[in-house]
């Protein structure tokens, strides 16, 4: 089971794609769609994260900002990221430090569950189960009246 709503989200550091450092403390004050997904460049996963990036532009004028996370290396989420032209960040989690944090490790694999973190750091939305890939980033914005 994730972790739930109301309270305070793991800090979490890390590298993306293009190997610079992150970590959730780094969008102090803005808000985050956290968005953990199995496997890079696979049927489902591909679809979400291209809802995403169809959304990208919505998302930004919201001032929210999308972050993906899988047990990928950063070579796998670099060539996923380029195949499907992804505008925003996929973060490294190879041996499952920020999954198990949310409790959403699949034992080698996360889950697919996302996590609307507040400028605060309080999750105010998690989405667990029930994901339809293809329209989650639309679904976000309006389950958040945007």
């Amino acid at each position: 089971m994730a972790l739930a709503e109301g309270i305070t989200a793991p800090n979490f550091s890390s590298k993306d794609d293009q190997g610079n450092a992150v970590s959730l403390a780094d969008f102090e004050g803005k808000n985050v769609v956290l968005y953990f997904y199995p496997k890079d460049d696979t049927p489902g996963c591909t679809k979400e994260a291209c809802s995403f990036r169809d959304s990208y532009e919505a998302y930004q004028g919201k001032d929210i900002t999308v972050l993906g996370v899988s047990r990928d290396d950063a070579d796998s989420h670099k060539a996923f990221k380029d195949k499907f032209d992804l505008p925003f960040p996929l973060i490294v989690d190879t041996d499952g430090t920020i999954s198990s944090a949310y409790e959403v490790d699949g034992g080698g694999y996360s889950k697919r569950v996302t996590f609307v973190i507040d400028g605060k750091g309080v999750i105010k939305k998690v989405y667990d189960g029930n994901i339809k890939t293809d329209t989650h980033a639309t679904d976000i914005l309006s389950d958040l009246g945007m």
